[in-house]
């Protein structure tokens, strides 16, 4: 009986825990927008959706625990356009019937709630709802200082790094002040007609605060890495920033 009771805990460990755990515990936080309102356009916005899928899919296969949450918890509203992207439906499809993230994304952690020290990485997801929530955030500088100063991974893509304009450490510097990032470019926006609807524009903001904005052909990938912050520059981006992070956290493990 002993034998048996012994070989029933060993199978539940075996299987039961996530393969994270395996890896120092390792867990990542994506971080999605709350903010639905294209400015004063009267359309929709939100979180681009396959910022979120390509990542997670990465971060899920590579054995990490993935949490989702956003400025303010609940429902996260996703930018109907994607729907409309040929080249995304298998990755559309593959979200609609995966009820696991589905749930996530319906009932976001609010950021609030978040304790930096459960993670070793955070990803803020672009879309364009992210330029009008993440800059200003009180959570957003809380959690991401945090998670840097504890030798911990810094990412986001595309319109993600809005929540890194005025992200300071605890030394009183921006946190991206002398780093090299990448974001979406003036140019992709002007592509987007979005130069007078944002509220700023990304790449001037992130270069005002001392940040060395490296930028790519339009829309083709383009990842920079400059140590512990991982940003990419638009939806093309989105998987090699997944990669890179999965390799930094394989090296680097705490």
């Amino acid at each position: 009986m002993k034998f048996l009771i012994s070989f029933m805990v060993m199978l539940f460990v075996t299987f039961a825990i996530p393969a994270s755990y395996a890896d120092n515990q390792s867990k990542i936080l994506l971080v999605l927008t709350s903010h639905s309102k294209l400015g004063s356009t009267g359309e929709k916005t939100g979180f681009w959706l396959p910022e979120l899928t390509h990542p997670y899919y990465k971060f899920k296969k590579a054995g990490y625990l993935v949490d989702v949450a956003s400025i303010q918890g609940g429902t996260a509203p996703i930018d109907h356009k994607i729907f409309d992207q040929p080249d995304e439906q298998e990755s559309n499809q593959r979200f609609l019937q995966d009820a696991e993230l589905m749930a996530k994304v319906f009932k976001t952690i609010p950021l609030s709630k978040v304790a930096p020290s459960a993670y070793s990485a955070i990803v803020f997801v672009g879309g364009s709802g992210t330029m009008w929530d993440f800059p200003n955030n009180e959570d957003v500088q809380r959690v991401t200082a945090s998670i840097y100063e504890s030798n911990g991974i810094v990412s986001a893509i595309c319109h993600g790094p809005a929540a890194l304009v005025n992200v300071k450490l605890s030394n009183g510097k921006y946190l991206v002040s002398g780093k090299k990032v990448s974001a979406i470019t003036n140019e992709e926006e002007k592509d987007l007609k979005m130069t007078k609807i944002n509220p700023f524009m990304l790449q001037d903001k992130l270069t005002e605060r001392g940040a060395k904005h490296i930028y790519g052909k339009p829309w083709q990938e383009n990842v920079v890495v400059d140590g512990r912050l991982i940003t990419g520059q638009n939806p093309a981006s989105a998987l090699k920033v997944a990669e890179k992070i999965i390799e930094h956290l394989k090296h680097n493990r705490k």
